[in-house]
């Protein structure tokens, strides 16, 4: 199951150190392996909110997240976007962008640096709508009940997780914009922070919500021709296929990874803080984006987040924390080590939450169990 689940994580891990020597010798080599691990740490979490979402859409898929969905993760997100972030914020063309990434890398550094604000408000803003709307959801099962009870309360009220997002995008452009970091000191991104963090928000807003639409609708229908195929048994007719399937897959498809886009921007600014080389920065995300995918994969397969029911808050929190850490990051510097280890303490402590639950629910079905044995002896 593992050789078969990280399989082409493993050939991608080997190709992708290889790649690193023949490139910048063993000095590539640390590099690459070490921005694998960041990259794995960072996206943890990732893994675990995607794996919530996958198990809910068929083989195929699957599959396509695993391939087309990858080419996505690692071309697009970890090798073009950072060309993209330095031609839009510099006004220049692609091509001069990518000489620019090739032959200059220092000056390709600042001005990445210079767009940090936009990245880290978009995607902040993106993260934390996830964040919010999770914990204002009523459901079943509670971790940290004296929080989630009463927020699930207030979640009634219409629309509340987008007017608390704007809010705290105001707060951000007011105290943290007017001195955004960037590569020669602070600056005011006021403008930018307001436009790049309304531009996150409505990204959500259409992504998710033609997500969420669809996959309502694919569970009307499912329930429709289950009841039709019922009929029919009886009948001896045939039903017709589920058509809408495919129009919620495509757009969970989409939501997926317009999500793994807005997790990638903490690891793709980070990535700077080790090397400028365009090159290796690429070999070690997309070595680390493998192994993201894979993970989730296996959560899926595994059953783990039906076995371990906290994971998936642990996951949502993790969210939170890094959105939070993000708007910060537009006036002040937070060194990755932070940034990759909220995430992980916070599902790790829902993972040992969640065996702790188990041993209980064991333990109460152990305790019903007992007296109906020694009533039968």
């Amino acid at each position: 199951m593992v050789l078969k689940t990280f399989g082409w994580s493993f050939a991608v891990t080997a190709l992708g150190l290889v790649a690193a020597v023949f490139y910048g010798g063993w000095t590539g080599f640390w590099i690459v392996a070490i921005l694998s691990i960041m990259e794995i740490s960072l996206s943890f979490d990732n893994a675990v909110v995607n794996a919530g979402i996958l198990k809910k859409m068929n083989a195929f898929w699957q599959k396509i997240f695993l391939t087309i969905g990858i080419l996505i993760a690692v071309f697009g997100m970890r090798l073009v976007f950072p060309v993209i972030i330095v031609a839009v914020s510099a006004s220049l063309g692609p091509i001069e962008a990518v000489e620019l990434a090739l032959n200059d890398k220092d000056k390709y550094e600042q001005l990445v640096t210079d767009a940090h604000a936009s990245i880290a408000a978009f995607g902040g803003m993106f993260l934390l709508m996830i964040f919010l709307d999770f914990i204002f959801e009523e459901r079943e099962i509670k971790w940290l009940g004296w929080i989630e009870r009463p927020l699930s309360k207030l979640g009634k009220v219409d629309m509340l997780s987008v007017c608390i997002a704007l809010i705290i995008l105001m707060i951000s452009a007011m105290f943290l914009a007017p001195e955004a970091h960037t590569h020669s000191g602070a600056a005011d991104k006021t403008e930018t922070v307001l436009l790049s963090g309304v531009a996150g928000l409505i990204t959500y807003l259409v992504v998710g919500g033609l997500s969420g639409y669809f996959e309502n609708k694919l569970e009307e229908e499912e329930e429709r021709e289950h009841e039709e195929e019922e009929a029919a048994r009886k009948s001896g007719k045939r039903v017709t296929a589920l058509q809408v399937g495919g129009k919620a897959a495509f757009f969970m498809f989409l939501y997926l990874e317009v999500l793994d886009a807005s997790f990638s921007f903490d690891g793709v600014i980070s990535a700077f803080a080790i090397t400028n080389e365009i090159v290796l920065m690429a070999l070690g995300l997309g070595i680390g984006a493998m192994y993201v995918r894979s993970l989730t994969i296996y959560l899926v397969r595994q059953g783990t987040l039906d076995d371990y029911a906290y994971l998936e808050h642990g996951a949502h929190y993790a969210i939170g924390a890094l959105a939070t850490i993000l708007l910060i990051t537009i006036r002040f510097e937070i060194h990755e080590i932070i940034t990759g280890s909220v995430g992980v303490l916070l599902i790790a402590w829902a993972f040992w939450s969640s065996v702790k639950r188990n041993k209980a629910l064991a333990a109460e079905a152990g305790e019903k169990a007992r007296p109906h044995s020694e009533a039968g002896v």
